[in-house]
């Protein structure tokens, strides 16, 4: 299966980064996550769980990560 990897940055002289790609057809409930530095180490989750994630960061319910 060749997935559509997106980068996560729009700054073209990152040195790293993460990759998300979504699955399609019959694996279109599929989410997958990489680093550029690690690309076949690849993090599968699901559309709902992936949903929710980006919701709580919108909501700032993470930002007690930042920085540490």
């Amino acid at each position: 299966m060749a997935l559509d990897w997106i980068k996560a940055t729009d700054d073209p002289t990152a040195p790293e980064y993460i990759e998300i790609a979504f699955g399609e057809g019959d694996d279109s409930d599929n989410v997958y996550l990489r680093t550029n530095t690690e690309p076949d180490n690849i993090v599968t989750t699901t559309r709902t769980k992936w949903d929710a994630f980006v919701l709580g960061v919108k909501a700032g319910e993470f930002d007690h990560f930042v920085g540490l």
